[in-house]
């Protein structure tokens, strides 16, 4: 989706929501406050869920930066495997409910795995936070913690986002079959790459495996890319700064029926800094001529 061809409104009896695919350093930080009032305006969103887990200079979480996602209007900040990486991040994730971890982290570790929320109308929403297992660090099984932080929503919460931070495309796969009917959408992240096979699953299931990066894709990953090659050649290894080209915003867009929980409609958003920028301009133009 470009903004020469954004989405038409969502019906009246649908929430849209938007997963922001993981935000990378000072870059995606710039890019994810600025979209976050386009969405709202040019594209209708209602409720925007981003993953922040690289937002610090390509990992963790700093407690201005949450701040900022939030004033700028951020519902839910999601989290993943560099979550604790800035240790301020621990009093907002205990004290706070706009932001949330993986569910299948120890019981100990500080924070929540789920949250619910009011949009707009007084629609409760509901937000799960997983890690996958394959090839990432150990961590509790996330199927069994989807049960847990399901079964401990109240049933009037129909509308259900799963942001599943995971590796292998199999693993996420499953997992959006596994829950097919009892959550609205599964988006993946961690991979900071857009997967091109959005879908609705057979008993009404948003689901992509990942819905990409947020920050600059003149890169690797959102790293600079001679520092990678550097490190991949020589073996040596180099700090990996946050590049600073071809800033996009990445993320998945979903149509939920607030009556059944089900999704509708799904979408990708794959949209340069510029244009969000040239949109804000006219917009503010036009309304000055008011």
């Amino acid at each position: 989706m470009s903004v020469a061809h954004l989405p038409p409104p969502p019906k009246s009896d649908c929430l849209r929501l938007v997963l922001v695919g993981d935000i990378v350093g000072k870059p995606g930080m710039r890019i994810a406050c600025e979209a976050v009032p386009w969405l709202r305006r040019a594209m209708s969103i209602d409720v925007v869920i981003a993953n922040a887990e690289n937002a610090a200079d390509g990992s963790g979480l700093r407690c201005v930066d949450y701040r900022r996602l939030i004033e700028h209007g951020v519902n839910v900040v999601t989290l993943g495997d560099h979550l604790y990486r800035k240790r301020e991040i621990m009093d907002p994730l205990t004290n706070e409910n706009n932001i949330i971890r993986p569910a299948n982290l120890p019981q100990q570790a500080p924070g929540r795995g789920s949250t619910v929320f009011t949009a707009r109308d007084g629609i409760s929403v509901g937000v799960t936070n997983l890690i996958g297992r394959v090839f990432m660090k150990p961590v509790d099984c996330p199927f069994h913690a989807a049960d847990r932080e399901l079964a401990a929503f109240d049933p009037a919460v129909k509308v259900r986002l799963v942001d599943f931070h995971a590796e292998a495309t199999s693993d996420k796969q499953l997992m959006g079959r596994y829950l097919d009917g009892r959550v609205s959408a599964v988006l993946g992240t961690h991979t900071h790459v857009a997967t091109a096979d959005e879908q609705i699953l057979p008993c009404g299931t948003g689901f992509q495996c990942d819905v990409g990066m947020t920050g600059p894709f003149d890169s690797v990953l959102g790293r600079k890319t001679t520092a990678v090659m550097e490190a991949t050649l020589h073996g040596v290894p180099v700090p990996f700064q946050v590049a600073v080209g071809d800033v996009r915003l990445n993320g998945t867009w979903v149509d939920v029926n607030i009556v059944t929980g089900s999704c509708e409609a799904i979408g990708r958003i794959n949209v340069r800094e510029d244009r969000i920028r040239t949109f804000n301009e006219q917009e503010r133009a036009a309304r000055k001529v008011l």
